[in-house]
C-alpha cells in the first residue's frame, strides 16, 4: 500500500475509513430504532385488541390466553382474510405499517442524501486537488519541452506519484545537461573555426605574397631561394597549427585513451626535449636536467613527453640568448613534481589567468614564436591523466611550470 505514503491519498483513504465506519454506525442505529419502533407498534396493536375484547365482554383470562397463543388455526386465518389482512395486503392499507414505513423511508432517504453528499463533496475536492497537481505537472513538462528548466515538478511529498515526478525531473536534468553540452559544443566549434581561420589567414597571405614574388622574379635565383625558404617556414607553421588543433580536438572529444605505464623520469624528459636540443644550441640557450635518473613515474610516455616538450618550447620562446631552462624533479611522500623553469621575461600578472587559453598571446609575446596552443595542449594532457599543471612567474625574472602526479592512485 505504497499509495499511503502520499499525503493527499493518505488523507482521502483515512476519510473513506471514517466514512464507512460512520455509515455502518448509522445503519446499526437505524436498525435499533426500527426494532424499537416495531416493538412499540406490536405492543400498540396488542393493547388495541385487548381493549376491544374486554369491551365486548370477553374475560381477562381468555384475552390474556389469546395473546399467549402461538398456534394458527384455519378459522383465524380465514377470519383475517375476510377482513383484508393477508400477506399480499399493501402496507399503505395498514395505517400503523404505513406510518412506520414513512418514518423509516424518510430517515433512510435523508441519511443516504447526507452520506452521499459528504462522499461526493470530499471526492470532488480530492479530485480537484489532483487535477490542479496534474495541470501544474503538465505545465512544468511543457516548459521542459520548450527548453526551460528553471522550475521543477512538485517533489515535496512522498509516494508513487511524486516518485514519478522525481524521475521526470531527473530526465529533465539529463536533457538540460545534454542541451547545455550541445550548446557548448556548438560555441566551441564556432570559436574553433573562427580561431583556425584567423590563425591560417596570416601564413596563407604570406604564402600568396611569396608565390607572387617568385612568379614575378623567376630569373632571380637568390630572391627565389629566399622566398621559397620563407614559404617552407609558413607551410611548417600551418602544419604545426593543424596538427596541434587535431590533438586538442581529440583530447576534448575524449577520443584519446592514455596508456599509463611505469617509466623513468629521465627517459620521459629525454623524449620530450629530443627535438629541442639543437634549437637551444642554435639560440645559445642551455637546457639543464636535475633529478634522480632512476626515479619512476606512472604516465603515458608519448603524450606526457609531448606536454614536457611544449613547456620547454614555451621557455625557449621567452628566453633570450644565454638563458637557461632547468628541468628538475623530486618525489615527496605522495606526489612526484617535475618543474620546467626558465630565467626569461616572465609573465605579467594580468596574463597569468589567461595563459592556458587557446590561441592566447600576451602583448609581450607578439615578437616570439608560437601559435598559442602549446600550453593548453600540455594542460589537457596532464589533467587528462589525473595530474595538475600549475605555474609561478615573476616578470623580468622567469617562469616555472610545475607538473604534479600522485605517486599512489
Amino acid at each position: 500500500m505504497s499509495f499511503l505514503h502520499e499525503k493527499q491519498s493518505r488523507c482521502y483513504f483515512l476519510f473513506l475509513s471514517c466514512f464507512c465506519t460512520l455509515m455502518l454506525a448509522f445503519f446499526v442505529l437505524c436498525a435499533g430504532i426500527q426494532t424499537r419502533e416495531a416493538k412499540k407498534l406490536l405492543l400498540r396493536q396488542e393493547q388495541t385488541a385487548a381493549s376491544y375484547l374486554l369491551e365486548q365482554g370477553i374475560s381477562e383470562d381468555i384475552t390474556a390466553a389469546a395473546f399467549k397463543n402461538s398456534e394458527l388455526t384455519e378459522e383465524g386465518v380465514r377470519l383475517l382474510e375476510k377482513s383484508g389482512r393477508t400477506d399480499s395486503t399493501p402496507f399503505w392499507l395498514l395505517p400503523p405499517a404505513r406510518r412506520a414505513a414513512v418514518r423509516y423511508r424518510t430517515a433512510a432517504l435523508l441519511g443516504g442524501l447526507g452520506f452521499g453528499g459528504i462522499l461526493m463533496g470530499v471526492s470532488a475536492f480530492f479530485l480537484h486537488r489532483r487535477e490542479l497537481l496534474y495541470q501544474k505537472a503538465a505545465g512544468r513538462i511543457a516548459e521542459f519541452a520548450e527548453g526551460s528548466f528553471a522550475r521543477h515538478l512538485p517533489r515535496n511529498e512522498t509516494g508513487t506519484l511524486y516518485q514519478l515526478f522525481a524521475s521526470v525531473d531527473e530526465l529533465a536534468m539529463a536533457l538540460q545537461s545534454k542541451s547545455e553540452s550541445e550548446q557548448k559544443a556548438k560555441e566551441f566549434l564556432k570559436d574553433m573555426i573562427s580561431d583556425i581561420s584567423h590563425q591560417l589567414k596570416t601564413p596563407l597571405a604570406a604564402l600568396n605574397m611569396y608565390a607572387e614574388i617568385i612568379l614575378d622574379e623567376p630569373d632571380n635565383p637568390p630572391l627565389v631561394e629566399e622566398f621559397s625558404g620563407k614559404s617552407l617556414i609558413s607551410l611548417a607553421r600551418m602544419e604545426q597549427l593543424i596538427l596541434s588543433l587535431l590533438k586538442v580536438m581529440r583530447l576534448d572529444a575524449g577520443n584519446i585513451r592514455f596508456e599509463q605505464k611505469l617509466c623513468t623520469v629521465s627517459e620521459l624528459v629525454s623524449r620530450g626535449i629530443a627535438e629541442l636540443i639543437t634549437r637551444a644550441k642554435q639560440e645559445e640557450k642551455q637546457i639543464l636536467i636535475n633529478g634522480d635518473p632512476g626515479e619512476q613515474i606512472l604516465c603515458d610516455l608519448e603524450w606526457t613527453g609531448e606536454a614536457i616538450g611544449n613547456l620547454v618550447k614555451n621557455a625557449l620562446d621567452h628566453t633570450e640568448a644565454g638563458g637557461t631552462i632547468e628541468i628538475a624533479w623530486e618525489r615527496s611522500l605522495a606526489m612526484l613534481r617535475l618543474s620546467v623553469a626558465d630565467n626569461g621575461s616572465g609573465i605579467l600578472p594580468e596574463d597569468i589567468h589567461h595563459i592556458f587559453k587557446r590561441f592566447y598571446r600576451s602583448k609581450s609575446s607578439a615578437h616570439t614564436q608560437g601559435i598559442g596552443l602549446g600550453l593548453p595542449l600540455a594542460k589537457s594532457i596532464i589533467e587528462g591523466q589525473g595530474g595538475i599543471l600549475s605555474l609561478q612567474s615573476t616578470p623580468g625574472k622567469g617562469t616555472t611550470f610545475i607538473i604534479s602526479f600522485l605517486t599512489e592512485p
